[in-house]
């Protein structure tokens, strides 16, 4: 064991010494390795970052959260729009029969979404997303305050012209003012401010809070017509925690089915969705992207897995004579093969760790620059040392065979 121990570190020595030797070479055939690894890394880590940005999005959400709309949320090539174009939306008296006949629903809320332009004296903010929203939407869905309050019962039922901001709008609107009591003018009415929404910075999908503004729905049905698909009326209902998602979306498909008075066997008018139809639908989305990335990075791996190849020939053929020698002096086959294996495995994961490098630099460029998280994670940093040295011994294999295999008097010979 001691003289195998002994023998694996001249081999690796002198496949090392090989390398520094032919500096040139050793780069030539470094290249094409850390540009594959590279390319496959990098859009493993993009994927990565997105899939569980977007995961810890919705997990924010909460998994016991389900959304009554018109539209169901589908990724499919063939999803049959036409089919579900003419279903009447949801409407707001839907949430009180559906509190009074559910047993499952802990909280539910009303919300209908738009964009507007929010004013203050001289000044106006663009592309706002306002939200109006029942009484409960602070029980289904977190709401974090810098400064100010959520609306009072009392507000939410009377319609009171209140509203809560966004961190972005404050600062837009009132510099560095309070905004708390001051006034917003929104859909042509004047709004009080009453609370400010903690900074928290855009999501994947460009959403923030800090660009919205929240108001009482029954303010909003006052002024525009809350019914209207335009402003993709919905209602999010939050379980009871002794209940399973399955068992809610059975009970609330026999609530709307009643409140629609649909008769036995006709079709739902109505989708109840969860969340996590979202994360399996990117997750498809991801895996078809993470091929794409194989393919691309593939073919540069593929290119320097043969340049590894190449280049080890031509050290078999240059050091020819020393092979002969060092066998006439009883150096074993496997000791001439492990030398040259560990010269194309000690290429590839040379080329490779510049590679990850790169991915690495390129993380903390992009999460500066775009205000976007990327993390190379461990688990890609094994993925692309599993491949490099995959790659070194694949390339290698056949030469280092090849080596092992030369007869010491002609390898002599033939060095001469």
């Amino acid at each position: 064991m001691i003289l195998f121990i002994k023998l694996l570190r001249e081999s690796f020595l002198s496949a090392f010494q090989s390398i520094i030797v032919n500096k040139l070479r050793t780069f030539l055939s470094l290249l094409g390795i850390t540009i594959g690894i590279f390319a496959v890394i990098s859009v493993f880590t993009i994927v990565d970052s997105m899939e569980n940005t977007i995961r810890k999005n919705i997990e924010s959400l909460g998994n016991n959260v389900l959304f009554i709309q018109k539209w169901p949320w589908s990724f499919s090539s063939d999803f049959p729009w036409w089919k579900y174009f003419n279903r009447p939306e949801t409407r707001y008296s839907d949430l009180t029969e559906i509190l009074k006949r559910s047993n499952s629903i802990e909280s539910a809320t009303f919300i209908i979404s738009t964009t507007k332009t929010l004013t203050h004296l001289q000044r106006s903010v663009d592309n706002v997303g306002v939200s109006c929203v029942s009484h409960d939407y602070e029980k289904v869905f977190p709401v974090k305050l810098s400064s100010g309050r959520y609306f009072t019962l009392q507000e939410s039922n009377s319609g009171k012209n209140v509203v809560i901001i966004g961190s972005n709008v404050a600062e837009s609107l009132f510099e560095n003012q309070d905004p708390i009591g001051k006034q917003v003018k929104v859909f042509g009415r004047k709004l009080e401010v009453i609370g400010v929404f903690e900074k928290e910075g855009k999501d994947l999908m460009g959403n923030s809070p800090d660009d919205q503004a929240l108001m009482p729905v029954n303010f909003a049905r006052n002024v525009i017509d809350i019914s209207s698909e335009y402003y993709n009326p919905t209602l999010v209902v939050k379980a009871r925690p002794n209940y399973s998602n399955a068992e809610t979306i059975d009970e609330l498909t026999g609530v709307m089915r009643a409140i629609r008075k649909l008769k036995p066997g006709s079709e739902d008018n109505f989708s109840i969705n969860e969340p996590d139809v979202l994360t399996k639908g990117f997750e498809s989305i991801f895996g078809v992207i993470s091929i794409a990335g194989w393919i691309i990075g593939g073919f540069s791996l593929l290119v320097g897995g043969f340049g590894i190849a190449n280049i080890m020939f031509v050290s078999v053929r240059e050091r020819t004579h020393i092979i002969g020698i060092q066998k006439s002096l009883g150096a074993k086959n496997y000791f001439i093969m492990f030398e040259f294996l560990f010269e194309a495995i000690i290429l590839c994961l040379v080329g490779g760790l510049f590679g990850l490098l790169l991915v690495y630099f390129g993380t903390l460029i992009v999460s500066g620059a775009f205000d976007m998280e990327l993390t190379l994670t461990a688990g890609n940093i094994i993925l692309g040392v599993s491949v490099s040295a995959l790659i070194g011994l694949v390339s290698g294999y056949i030469p280092a065979y090849m080596a092992s295999k030369l007869d010491p008097v002609v390898a002599i010979r033939t060095g001469n």
